[in-house]
């Protein structure tokens, strides 16, 4: 498997992996379009098109020339200090389960933490990401953008942080799902 940085030809493939990675999954986006795609596939195409987008931190994972995953970290802000928001995170349902979510997000956060980042946010399952080092934000000065999301919102501090506190507020596209 190898990571690489998205590139322009990789826009539909990455939309057919997240909304199939999505389709069906519990807590997914409904569909914001005529098509079907759950809500997820529909944000990363807002995401390219906002100020919030930071092309090195898009990633799919290959096996040879098929992508089999993506992630993507966007601008966000704790208070008025910047900050990253990570998602989604897709894997073909078909390669789910062999690390390939993991090399992802340790790539992005590598990545994230290479460009001086201070900490980022997510939202998801805690017994998954507190292996990449995410707690639940109710254990820190961060404040989730929704109270009712809890323990399923998290932060990850990266090397640069310096104990930021306050509301986390992911990028525009966001909020319109």
């Amino acid at each position: 498997m190898l990571i690489r940085r998205e590139r322009s030809g990789d826009t539909e493939e990455i939309r057919a992996i997240t909304a199939a990675a999505f389709r069906g999954a519990d807590h997914s986006a409904p569909p914001v379009e005529p098509s079907e795609d759950p809500g997820e596939a529909t944000l990363i195409s807002w995401l390219r098109d906002d100020p919030a987008w930071i092309p090195e931190f898009s990633l799919v994972a290959l096996d040879g020339d098929e992508i089999i995953g993506h992630v993507v970290a966007t601008r966000a802000h704790v208070g008025s200090f910047p900050a990253l928001g990570i998602g989604p995170v897709s894997v073909l349902p078909r390669r789910q389960g062999n690390g390939v979510g993991s090399a992802l997000m340790h790539a992005v956060l590598g990545a994230a933490d290479a460009r001086g980042e201070a900490v980022v946010g997510l939202l998801g399952d805690p017994a998954y990401y507190s292996r990449f080092g995410f707690v639940p934000a109710s254990t820190t000065a961060v404040t989730p953008p929704d109270p009712a999301w809890g323990d399923y919102f998290q932060i990850r501090t990266l090397s640069d942080y310096a104990h930021q506190g306050g509301a986390f507020q992911y990028a525009g596209p966001f909020d319109r799902l």
